[in-house]
């Protein structure tokens, strides 16, 4: 029967379905008629008269479809069909098709359309209403409750018909953030979301500088730097791929995930690293609607204010009073953010700066009940509050607790700028391509300086002394200190321009930085990084000591109303430290003996508690009652770097420097009980190292604390002491995994490991050394037999630096770099190695990203050296062309004992050639080729092999390819074929 008397032989059949019911399925049915264009306007607006019986519509809608003829007909029951079946809609184009308009395309798409927009017509009508698209009354007659969602949707598009394109383009892109999973904020909360995104955006347009003299807008100066799942939370062989780096996108993809329950992303840095900018960086993308879209509401928060909260607090009280206030609605707005939580961010930066020690003890749920501020802020880390939404914290590594981390979703590092976002960021802030190129190339030529500025707070001091810097050429600065020490020197005569260059500014402003330092270190001892007007005025500072620029407005506290209610903090934390240790060296009201609670080994820091805010300026009795337990109140991370600097302002030419600057009596003394203290820390560590396992070598595995000892005795750049530092070290392996060691740790344990007298093997995996740390410890590795680093971002560039020295290394014989950044550029080098090196022994590439082409290049080498005895290719691309390559060279290599070609995409045939190799070699023991590709046909040529070699041990065949029979079968033939 054809379509056209199927249409009038089931005609009363039609009529008793689509009127039997509620007139959605008619209307659904319409809905396709009108969007395959079967019906035009006029017809369709003919069988959709309100007020009459839907029967009578029905009877016409069949007239009307009859005089269609067969193919109308054909359409009519297609559509019937598809009204009954489930939908599965994939969405919107994109874009309008180029044959379309928007209104039309809006048509052909209805029924997909309505179904996506009925849920979401309220909030539809008001975007229109807002964008002047719809009337008022027009809204009100589609809201009419005798209408469903789904014929208000249907209302509206009728409507959105006659208004023109623009109208169907806005829509259109409504249901676009619709199908992106960008929430839809309820017509009530809009104008909040607006107010916020417009805060947000002021607040976090410019960057404003660490002396806070300029303002530079955040677009034009923001260089990324390198983010990095932590390394502790990967599988050993499944990494993130080196080649696509973490993007600020990646924060909130499901990668890396510890803890899947919780909803707190950790973002660690070391200071100066760069994490505010970051979330200043993603803020604004958010207010400006660039990116983070999934956000309706982003809460921004420092955790140097929030110390400074007395009062209690609730959770409605953080989110509007601390940072942006609803003019209206605030219950309505805060009911929405409740029932809501998975579409809000809340982030909280410079968590290490927050004065009170987190703890899961106190639980608070209410989000209305007041609460002391530490509680609410641990309350919503750890989930009790706002559960479900997103909570980024920033902060220093020390400052986060074992316990603290059962409450982290995910652990990001933030490592600093490459080598090349060193270079774009000194393009960024100097316009002049000259200036940028000379201030660039002033930095490459000292390796000491170049491994510093990874850091951006280093970066920036480059560039704003780059004056002073290309002046000396560089040459003075080896050392953290001598930089913040030459940003010193640039502010003081900043501050007093018409004096000589060549005048001792420091001696000249002494009461300054005497009053700076005093402050900065009552302020360590007590948790406080910022300051009120009434602290600094009983600090004594006036306003010449403010001039210099040190001491800042607060960015975090309202620069508007009466000087005192103004808050000051120093430049950057780091700075803070820096003051802290010039008073150190320069007053004599710091006992001698003090100086050895800069060093202690083994300490368990004391956390500050707010006790002391309100008095904590009196400084004098303070220093004099207390003076040997001073720096025990002081956080670990902040005693660090203030030790740090402590040992460079002792080093010979800034020692000579403070001798001329401030005579003071007890600098000598000072001097010579720092250099006991490092010596003795370090030997005490050293002493720790327990006596190696009857049969094993002795071995060392140094922790964090280590690394900072090395890099404040490196900090006073005294070679008697680095000599004495590792004279009593007698251990044959030095192991620093995890140790959070970059290009400037590098610099430091090359100053100090190049003196140790006999070849020792260093270990230096799960770090973040690249190719300028590599560069850095290059002065000590002569003396290294064992190079282990694996995953730490080396690429082809930093090693082939390094192996063009390694050709000149006696003792040097083992290199492991697996999980790095390595292509067939490289293999060039590895294989000159080989063939110099006749005392080479391992060699282990694995995980990388080493193609047939670098694996020809290498076997060349393998093929000249007799003395290697380990080579490591697995997780690479080897393929058909490397396996012929290296089995060519087996044949030729007398000395290899172990090789690994495991998953590196080797079928049947390249398999075959191996064993063909192994016929004429006789020295390899152990072959590992599990997951290949592997069949039955390469087992074969193995096993055929096995029978005419006794040397080899074991073949690794995990992964085949092979049937459980024949896996049997082959097991039982040979037992050195591991196939399970």
């Amino acid at each position: 029967m054809c379509a056209l008397q199927s249409v009038r032989a089931q005609r009363e059949y039609f009529v008793s379905t689509l009127a039997g019911g509620t007139a959605e399925k008619y209307e659904s049915l319409l809905d396709y008629l009108l969007s395959w264009d079967i019906l035009n306007w006029e017809e369709y607006e003919h069988v959709t008269v309100l007020g009459q019986p839907l029967a009578k519509l029905v009877r016409e809608l069949l007239d009307i479809i009859a005089c269609k003829g067969e193919k109308g007909c054909g359409l009519f029951l297609k559509a019937l069909h598809k009204i009954d079946e489930e939908p599965h809609d994939e969405g919107l184009q994109k874009q309008t098709p180029k044959e379309f308009s928007e209104s039309k395309y809006l048509q052909s798409e209805r029924p997909r359309v309505i179904r996506i927009i009925h849920q979401h017509i309220d909030d539809i009508l008001h975007f229109l209403l807002e964008k002047d698209y719809v009337s008022k009354f027009e809204v009100d007659m589609i809201k009419l409750p005798v209408f469903s969602p789904a014929q208000k949707a249907r209302r509206l598009l009728d409507l959105l018909r006659v208004k023109g394109n623009d109208s169907a383009r806005c829509l259109l892109a409504f249901i676009q953030q619709l199908e992106q999973g960008i929430p839809q904020v309820p017509y009530a909360c809009l104008r909040y979301q607006k107010k916020l995104k417009t805060t947000i955006s002021a607040q976090s347009q410019f960057l404003s500088t660490y002396d806070g003299t300029e303002n530079i807008c955040l677009e034009n100066i923001y260089t990324n730097s390198i983010l990095e799942i932590s390394k502790s939370t990967k599988m050993s062989d499944n990494i993130q791929d080196s080649q696509n780096p973490l993007d600020l996108t990646d924060i909130f993809n499901a990668d890396g995930l510890i803890n899947k329950n919780a909803d707190t992303v950790l973002i660690l840095g070391d200071a100066g690293s760069g994490k505010s900018t970051l979330l200043q960086k993603i803020h604004h993308l958010w207010a400006e609607g660039n990116a983070f879209h999934k956000f309706a509401f982003i809460f921004p928060f420092s955790c140097r204010r929030l110390g400074c909260v007395v009062k209690p607090v609730s959770l409605m009280s953080l989110l509007f009073e601390y940072c942006c206030w609803p003019d209206q609605l605030q219950e309505e707005i805060f009911q929405f953010i409740l029932a809501n939580p998975n579409q809000v961010l809340l982030t909280f930066d410079g968590f290490d700066e927050f004065k009170f020690a987190f703890t899961d003890d106190k639980k608070h749920c209410s989000p209305t009940d007041l609460n002391s501020i530490d509680s609410i802020v641990f309350n919503l880390l750890q989930g009790n509050l706002m559960k479900d939404s997103i909570k980024v914290l920033t902060s220093r590594p020390d400052a986060v607790t074992a316990i603290m981390r059962t409450y982290i979703q995910k652990e990001i590092h933030l490592k600093g700028f490459s080598e090349e976002g060193i270079e774009l960021f000194m393009k960024k802030h100097h316009t002049n391509p000259d200036t940028s190129r000379t201030i660039i190339d002033c930095v490459k030529a000292n390796s000491s300086l170049h491994g510093l500025c990874h850091i951006p707070v280093f970066c920036w001091i480059v560039s704003k002394c780059h004056e002073e810097l290309i002046r000396s050429s560089c040459s003075h600065l080896q050392t953290i200190t001598d930089t913040y020490v030459l940003a010193l020197q640039h502010f003081l005569r900043h501050a007093s321009p018409t004096e000589n260059i060549t005048e001792n500014v420091l001696e000249k402003k002494k009461p300054s930085i005497n009053h700076l330092g005093k402050l900065a270190l009552n302020g360590l001892c007590h948790g406080l990084y910022v300051f009120s007007h009434d602290q600094v005025v009983e600090a004594q500072l006036n306003k010449e000591d403010l001039s210099l620029g040190f001491l800042v407005p607060s960015k975090n506290f309202s620069t508007h109303g009466t000087l005192s209610s103004q808050h000051y903090e120093f430049l950057h934390i780091t700075f803070q430290c820096l003051f802290a240790a010039l008073y150190i060296a320069m007053s004599d009201d710091v006992e001698v003996c003090s100086l050895k609670y800069l060093f202690r080994w083994s300490r368990i820091p004391k956390q500050n508690s707010s006790s002391g805010i309100l008095s904590f300026m009196c400084a004098q009795p303070f220093l004099q009652k207390a003076n040997k337990k001073i720096f025990k109140r002081i956080k670990v991370q902040n005693l660090q770097i203030t030790a740090n600097f402590v040992s460079g302002l002792f080093s010979e030419r800034l020692y000579n420097l403070l001798v001329k600057s401030w005579q003071s009596q007890k600098l000598s003394r000072k001097q010579d009980t720092i250099k006991k203290c490092l010596s003795k820390a370090i030997h005490k560590h050293f002493k720790s190292i327990p006596p190696a396992v009857q049969g094993e070598i002795k071995s060392m595995h140094a922790m964090p604390e280590f690394i900072w000892l090395i890099k404040c005795i490196n900090e006073m750049q005294n070679v008697q002491l680095s000599r004495k530092a590792v004279k009593n070290l007698n251990v044959d392996h030095l192991k620093l995994t995890y140790c959070r060691i970059g290009p400037a740790e590098c610099t430091a344990l090359a100053n100090v490991l190049k003196h140790l007298k006999n070849p020792t093997g260093l270990q230096l995996d799960d770090n973040s050394i690249g190719d300028i740390g590599l560069e850095q410890l290059i002065p000590c590795l002569h003396i290294c037999k064992a190079l282990y680093l694996r995953n730490n971002s080396i690429t082809d560039k930093g090693i082939c630096k390094l192996l063009d020295q390694a050709l000149h290394w006696e003792n040097f014989q083992k290199i492991a770099l697996f999980n790095n950044q390595l292509t067939d550029e490289c293999m060039d080098s590895f294989a000159q190695l080989l063939r110099h090196k006749q005392n080479f022994l391992a060699l282990r590439l694995g995980n990388n990203f080493i193609t047939g082409v670098g694996a020809q290049r290498l076997a060349e080498g393998l093929r000249e050296n007799q003395s290697i005895q380990y080579l490591g290719l697995w997780g690479n691309k080897v393929g058909d062309v490397g396996s012929q390559a290296i089995a060519e060279a087996l044949q030729h290599n007398r000395s290899l004992i172990w090789l690994s070609l495991e998953e590196n995409q080797l079928n049947d045939d390249d398999v075959t050639l191996l064993a063909e190799a192994l016929k004429k070699n006789s020295s390899l023991k152990v072959l590992k080729l599990s997951n290949n590709l592997i069949g039955k046909n390469g087992v074969s040529a193995l096993t055929n092999t096995l029978q005419h070699n006794a040397t080899v041990k074991s073949i690794w065949l995990k992964g085949t390819n092979l049937t459980p029979e024949e896996m049997q079968i082959y097991t039982v033939s040979d037992h050195r074929l591991l196939l399970q």
